[in-house]
């Protein structure tokens, strides 16, 4: 009777355990050197080894020759552990027998001695599968066994067992079995079952095996079956319905070379297979590509198509039509090809950036070098110089470049102001008149700052503002040092004292220029009428005194009520036209409707300054 490949071929020894070198030999130590343990807990990917493991260890510590590494396997003990028929190796699966009765009928068999060999072993496949209750009931029997009782515990998910359990076991991790030790394998196998393979179609199966050899000696037994006992590409692929790798090269290439027309084609033949297993497959490819390093797509290049094949399978989970998620991530693999160009773009438009714009300069003048010197000593010195007098120009013949770059502000510095203008006006405003550019080098941005009082505080409410475009126009990476430069008390006072004298010289006698001919002809006007009759009737010159006198006063009222008023006075007396006093402000409809709307819990009304 023929047997499945994954049971003719379980190993018997453990130099038979494929890609578990660390696991078998620590056993292998512990039995010559007679160092072993009461309870052992295997876990690792299914079809590792676990189980195959557990019986060749339990065959080992029952051979008649003694506990051996290399059992001898044709004594009586190791014939029947061979066949599984061995009296003193119970296994026992918990995903079936889960309960606290089935753990208590284990721990009766505990107190009775083997029946044939030295000790009584028991192996719990799928441990992790008990209820709370039957491991509650197994930790005082696992933590002081008898003598003569061993117990190996298997899982494949050791995360779900509870810690009293695994500080009790010693514990032996499998590891995944790497996909060219399970290709060899699967060829040895070809060859002893004298079948015709070809080298690539196994290379398939091992990676669909996903590194378990149970797996993969079960598609290899099927893939005998289905190929009339030739394994070859066609079938293999045929079989897993999965896309071969010819098309997959010929896909990337058709991406590189930007052709429409062949990858139309392709995404017609590709709408025999899943969606999910052609982005699959396209991983897979890739990941070769990457570790061979052919030189057809850069590693950057590579990330990008990763991560449309990661968006992609995101709406193919979400329910997406497969044919459309996969032609779209097809074509946006083409457009992430033209990603390359516009970096190149941006690193060119970084580099003209830095560029410093300088006026032109004779060459054979030296400009000299600015100080460091306060805004307001500087306004200070304007006006107590003479504006009479013409700067001066030496003449060197070999004058040093760096005088005429110091201090210059770059483009990207003008274009930060033009940007916080765009952002907000008044704070550019503020920005542009307190703000005065040093350096910027080695990612340090420095710049002297003159703001006080609501300047700087309009400058400290926006700093995020201003933070965030300055790592937009500089760099992400670049720190901002901020030089505060305070004017001097005495700078400021001489200012207003120039301030003051200005308006005593210039504007206060032309003021007083303007009163005294409005009042000399006033007097005119009313010594004129003096000399009449003061008891017969206003005549026309007094009417005309009366008026300018009204006139003056008036225009001095109108002038001072016009400046705090918004409201024109053509406007007359409509209702829009009237002032609104804060008390009835809150009657006013749109302000009803307002507070309605938000149903604030307090109203303030702030009158404007």
């Amino acid at each position: 009777m023929s047997l499945a490949l994954a049971r003719k071929y379980r190993p018997d020894t453990f130099d038979d355990l494929i890609g578990q070198e660390a696991v078998s030999m620590t056993l292998s130590l512990a039995l010559e050197g007679d160092r072993l343990s009461h309870a052992y807990l295997f876990s690792g990917l299914r079809g590792s080894g676990k189980t195959s493991t557990a019986r060749i260890f339990a065959k080992a510590l029952l051979c008649e020759k003694g506990s051996s590494s290399h059992p001898c396997g044709v004594c009586d003990h190791c014939v029947m552990a061979k066949e599984g028929r061995h009296m003193d190796i119970i296994e026992m699966d918990a995903a079936s027998n889960r309960g606290i009765d089935d753990i208590k009928d284990l721990i009766e068999h505990t107190k009775y001695k083997p029946s044939f060999g030295r000790f009584k072993i028991f192996i719990v496949d799928e441990v992790h599968m008990l209820t709370p209750q039957a491991f509650n009931a197994l930790l005082k029997t696992l933590e002081e066994p008898p003598v003569f009782v061993k117990f190996i515990l298997a899982t494949t998910d050791p995360l779900k067992l509870p810690a009293t359990i695994l500080s009790r076991t010693q514990h032996f991790r499998f590891k995944k079995i790497p996909q060219p030790l399970i290709k060899n394998h699967l060829e040895h196998i070809l060859n002893l079952e004298k079948i015709g393979f070809e080298s690539e179609a196994i290379e398939i199966i091992a990676r669909t095996g996903a590194g378990s050899l149970r797996d993969s000696l079960t598609l290899l037994d099927q893939a005998i079956v289905y190929s009339n006992n030739f394994v070859d590409v066609n079938t293999v692929t045929g079989m897993l319905g999965i896309i071969e790798p010819s098309l997959l090269e010929k896909l990337v290439n058709d991406i590189v070379a930007k052709d429409r027309e062949q990858i139309l084609v392709f995404l017609k033949l590709a709408g025999e297979y899943e969606a999910e297993m052609v982005l699959d497959e396209l991983t897979l490819y890739l990941k070769t590509i990457l570790f061979e390093q052919k030189g057809v797509l850069s590693p950057m290049i590579i990330e990008r198509f990763f991560r449309v094949i990661a968006e992609s399978k995101a709406l193919l989970a979400l329910g997406g039509d497969g044919e459309f998620v996969l032609t779209l991530s097809i074509f946006k693999m083409i457009e992430a090809m033209e990603i390359r160009e516009i970096d190149a773009m941006i690193r060119s438009l970084e580099k003209e950036l830095r560029g410093i714009e300088i006026s032109s300069v004779p060459s054979n003048v030296t400009l000299p070098k600015p100080q460091n010197r306060p805004l307001a000593e500087k306004k200070e010195e304007f006006l107590d110089s003479d504006t009479s007098q013409k700067p001066s120009f030496v003449e060197e013949k070999s004058p040093p470049q760096e005088a005429l770059l110091e201090h210059q502000e770059p483009l990207q510095f003008q274009n930060l102001k033009n940007k916080i203008f765009d952002r907000n006006y008044e704070l550019g405003a503020c920005f542009e008149a307190n703000i005065t550019f040093v350096s910027f080098e080695n990612g340090k941005l420095t710049w002297e700052s003159t703001a006080e009082g609501g300047e700087k505080k309009m400058l400290i409410n926006h700093w995020s503002i201003i933070n965030m475009l300055v790592k937009e126009i500089f760099g992400v990476e670049t720190k901002i040092i901020n030089i505060a430069k305070e004017q001097p008390t005495e700078a400021k006072k001489k200012l207003e004292n120039h301030t003051l004298s200005f308006i005593e010289t210039t504007l206060k006698p032309t003021i007083e220029q303007i009163e005294y001919n409005a009042s000399a002809s006033i007097d005119f006007l009313q010594n004129s009428s003096c000399k009449s009759d003061q008891s017969r009737e206003p005549s026309a010159e007094d009417l005309i005194l009366s008026s300018a006198q009204n006139l003056r006063t008036n225009q001095l009222i109108e002038e001072i009520e016009m400046k705090s008023s918004c409201i024109a006075i053509e406007a007359g007396d409509t209702e829009a036209a009237k002032e609104k006093e804060p008390s009835r402000l809150m009657e006013e409809p749109m302000i009803k409707a307002m507070v309605e709307l938000f149903d604030p819990k307090k109203v303030i009304v702030k009158r404007k300054s």
